[in-house]
C-alpha cells in the first residue's frame, strides 16, 4: 500500500526516484510525486517568494518550487509523473537528494492536490507519508488556530504543518527535534520521509506500522517501502522497526528511537537479485509468477524435505517443535489469500497431527475478545510480513501469553522479527498484486509443518514417507498443468463476458474455491463467490441459470460422487460447468461443459494442483477483458493500514 523512495548521494536524484517508484508500482497507486533539494538554503520566511511565483508558472499545474524544495506531482501512474518531469524544463535537474511517493488514497480523492509530497506553507519542508494519522481532524483544527491553511484533503498534510509549527514555535528546536516531537503527538500508523531546505543535506525517515528500509551504498543512501527499488544499487540494508527514526546525511546514517535513544542496527544482506523483479519475457508479472511455481516449490522444500533421510527439517522452529506438538490448540490468523492458505493448514494439521485448529481473520480477531493464552499457539501468515491487521493479532496473542509462529516471505520483516519462531516461504519477490506463488509456498510450508507435527504422533512411518514422496513430486506435476495453459486460455475465451461466477469445492478444495473466486474478482472485476459444494443447495442454487458459470473442483477423492451430484444439479437448472478433474476422468467430461485436468494425487496435495488452473483461468479472463492484471484497481500489494 503506497510506495516511498528516497535518495541522498552523488547521483542525480530525480531519475533514481522515478525508477524506484516504477519498481514499487505493484504496491498500488493513484498518484505520484517527487520532491528534490534544490540546493537553495531558506530561513523559512519565504524570502524568495517573487522568484518562486515565476518558477511555479514555469513548472505548471501540480508543480511547486518553494524555498529550495522543488516538487512535481501528478494524479495517475508513474508514467504520468515521468511525463510531467520531462515537461518541467529541467526543474528537478541537478539535485542529488530527494524523496518520491506513490499514493493509494485513504483521505481525499485521487488528484494533483492530494498527491504527495506535501509541503509546509513556506515551502521549506516536504514530506511523504504512508499510513493513517488517526487524530488528523483535531490537529487540523488546532493548526488552523495558528493560521495554517490546508490545500489538500489528506491526513498527511497535517503532519508537515505540525512539524513546521513545532520547529518555529519551540526555542532552539531543530529539524530532527521537530519531527520527533510531531511524531509523539500524532496517533496512527506512519512511514515517513522528510526533507527541508532549512537543514539541507539531511533526510529523516521514521516508521510505526508502515515498513521502511534503508539501503547502504558506497557514499550514498537509499530509502524505500521495500527492497525492490534498492537491490539494483546495493544489497546491504537496514530494516527500521516500529518507533524508530533514521537520520541520514551524505556522511552516514544513525537509527534512533522516537525518544532519541540510539539503536544498534545490524546490516541485512538482500537474498534476491534484480532479475527476480523483472518480467523475464512474460507479458505480466502475474503470469511469470504463476509459471515460477514449480521452481518456487523446489526452493520451499530445499533442505527441508529430506526424503533420503525420511524426515522434515524446519530449522526456524526446530527448537520449539515439541512445544508446538504439546499445544492444546492452534489458532491461525491471516488476511485474504493467506487466510485461504490458513484454512488448508487447518485441514492439514488436524488430519496429520490431531491438534485442534481454528482459523481467524486477523482483522476480526483484533476487535473481539478472543480466548487465547498460555498453552495456545498462534500461527500468523503474511506474504510481506507487514500486514497491519495480522501484526495487531500477533501482538495481542503475545500479550495474552500465547506462543506465536510466523510464516512470511520477506526476510527482516516485522512479523519475522516479532514472532517467537517461524518459517520463511522462500518464494522470492512477488510483484503481482494478486498473489499466486506466495499462496502455494504458504500451503507447502503448512504441509511440512503439519507433517513434522504429526510424525511420531498421528502418522505411521509408512504414511509419513508416502507424504514426503508426494511433496517431492509436486514440481513436476505442476509443470504438466502449466503445459496445458493454451487449452485453459481457450476456455477463458468462452467465459470472459460473464457477469458472475460461482466456485464450488469440498474438503481440501473448499478453500481453493474461495481462492479461485478471489483471484477472478481481484484482476477481472467479475463478481465471484466460493462455497462449499454441499452449501449450494442452501441458497446459491437460486442464482444458477445459463448466465452463471459454475467452476467445480472435482478430483477423484472420497467426495467425488457427491460433487458429481452437485454438477448435475447445476446442469438441471441450465448452468454452465467448468470442472477441474483428475487426469483420465471421462465421466465428468460427459457432464461438464469444459474440463481442466490435473494429475492424480493424494487429497492433501490436491489444493497445490487444483489452484493452478484457477490462477490461469483468472489471468486469461482478465487479459481478454483488457484488464491490467499487475495493477488491479483499488488494490494494494501490502495492506499496512486498517
Amino acid at each position: 500500500m503506497c510506495g516511498i523512495v528516497g535518495y541522498i548521494g552523488q547521483q542525480e536524484a530525480a531519475p533514481l526516484l522515478l525508477k524506484g517508484l516504477q519498481r514499487l508500482e505493484y504496491r498500488g497507486y493513484d498518484s505520484a510525486g517527487i520532491a528534490v533539494q534544490s540546493g537553495v538554503r531558506c530561513d523559512g520566511l519565504g524570502a524568495t517568494g517573487e522568484v518562486l511565483g515565476v518558477r511555479c508558472d514555469v513548472l505548471g499545474e501540480g508543480m511547486k518550487d518553494e524555498a529550495g524544495v522543488r516538487v512535481v506531482k501528478r494524479k495517475g501512474n508513474v508514467a504520468s509523473l515521468g511525463e510531467a518531469l520531462a515537461g518541467s524544463n529541467g526543474a528537478v535537474s541537478g539535485a542529488t537528494m530527494g524523496i518520491g511517493h506513490m499514493r493509494w488514497a485513504t483521505h481525499g480523492d485521487p488528484s494533483d492536490r492530494n498527491a504527495h509530497p506535501h509541503v509546509s506553507a513556506d515551502g521549506s519542508i516536504a514530506l511523504i507519508h504512508n499510513g493513517i494519522i488517526e487524530n488528523h481532524a483535531a490537529l487540523r483544527v488546532e493548526l488552523g488556530k495558528h493560521g495554517y491553511e490546508f490545500v489538500s484533503d489528506t491526513d498527511s498534510e497535517v503532519l508537515v504543518h505540525l512539524i513546521d509549527h513545532l520547529w518555529k514555535s519551540i526555542p532552539f528546536m531543530n529539524f530532527e527535534g521537530a519531527v520527533r516531537e510531531a511524531l509523539s503527538i500524532v496517533d496512527g500508523a506512519y512511514g515517513i520521509c522528510v526533507i527541508s531546505s532549512r537543514e539541507p543535506d539531511k533526510l529523516l525517515v521514521a516508521r510505526n506500522g508502515s515498513p521502511l528500509v534503508i539501503g547502504v551504498g558506497e557514499g550514498e543512501y537509499f530509502v524505500a517501502s521495500d527492497a525492490a527499488p534498492i537491490v539494483e544499487h546495493t544489497r546491504r540494508v537496514v530494516y527500521l522497526s516500529d518507533g524508530e527514526m533514521g537520520v541520514i546525511t551524505r556522511d552516514g546514517y544513525t537509527v534512533k528511537s522516537i525518544g532519541n535513544i540510539v539503536c544498534e542496527k545490524g546490516l541485512t544482506e538482500l537474498d534476491f537479485d534484480l532479475e527476480e523483479i523483472e518480467k523475464a519475457g512474460f507479458e505480466h508479472f502475474m503470469l511469470k509468477e504463476i509459471f515460477e511455481q514449480p521452481e518456487v516449490m523446489q526452493d520451499v522444500m530445499r533442505g527441508r524435505v529430506r526424503l533420503d533421510e525420511g524426515r522434515i527439517q524446519l530449522g526456524g522452529i526446530s527448537d520449539q517443535l515439541e512445544r508446538l506438538r504439546e499445544a492444546k490448540r492452534i489458532v491461525i490468523c491471516a488476511c485474504g489469500t493467506s487466510w485461504h492458505a490458513g484454512l488448508i493448514g487447518e485441514y492439514l494439521i488436524e488430519e496429520f497431527a490431531r491438534i485442534p485448529v481454528e482459523v481467524d481473520y486477523a482483522s476480526e480477531f483484533r476487535y473481539r475478545s478472543p480466548i487465547v493464552g498460555p498453552g495456545d499457539v498462534m500461527i500468523v501468515i503474511s506474504q510481506s510480513g507487514e500486514t497491519a491487521d495480522t501484526l495487531a493479532a500477533l501482538r495481542m496473542a503475545k500479550e495474552k501469553g500465547a506462543m506465536v509462529v510466523g510464516i512470511c516471505n520477506v526476510v527482516g520483516s516485522t512479523i519475522a522479527r516479532e514472532t517467537d519462531c517461524g518459517m520463511y516461504t522462500h518464494a522470492g519477490p512477488e510483484i503481482g498484486v494478486a498473489s499466486t506463488k506466495a499462496f502455494t509456498a504458504q500451503v507447502i510450508v503448512l504441509t511440512m509443518l503439519a507433517l513434522a507435527l504429526g510424525k511420531d504422533r498421528a502418522l505411521s512411518d509408512a504414511e509419513f514417507i508416502q507424504a514426503l514422496q508426494c511433496l517431492s513430486s509436486l514440481p513436476e506435476r505442476v509443470k504438466r498443468i502449466l503445459g496445458c495453459s493454451e487449452q485453459i486460455r481457450e476456455i477463458a475465451e468462452a467465459y470472459k463476458d460473464a457477469k458472475n461466477f460461482l466456485y464450488l469445492g469440498r474438503g481440501y478444495n473448499f478453500p481453493v474455491a474461495l481462492e479461485g473466486a478471489l483471484k477472478l474478482k481481484e484482476i477481472s472485476y467479475i463478481h465471484a463467490e466460493g462455497y462449499p459444494a454441499a452449501e449450494m443447495k442452501h441458497g446459491p442454487i437460486a442464482l444458477i441459470d445459463e448466465e452463471m458459470p459454475v467452476v467445480v473442483i472435482a478430483p477423484k477423492d472420497d467426495t467425488y460422487q457427491k460433487v458429481l451430484s452437485n454438477i448435475q444439479e447445476v446442469k438441471a437448472r441450465g448452468g454452465r460447468v467448468i470442472a477441474i478433474a483428475t487426469e483420465g476422468d471421462e465421466e465428468i467430461r460427459e457432464l461438464a461443459d469444459h474440463v481442466m485436468y490435473v494429475p492424480k494425487g493424494k487429497a492433501f496435495m490436491m489444493p497445490l494442483l487444483t489452484v493452478i488452473p484457477l490462477q490461469l483461468l483468472s489471468y486469461f479472463i482478465a487479459t481478454l477483458r483488457g484488464c491490467d492484471v499487475d495493477r488491479p484497481r483499488n488494490l494494494a500489494k501490502s495492506v499496512t493500514v486498517e
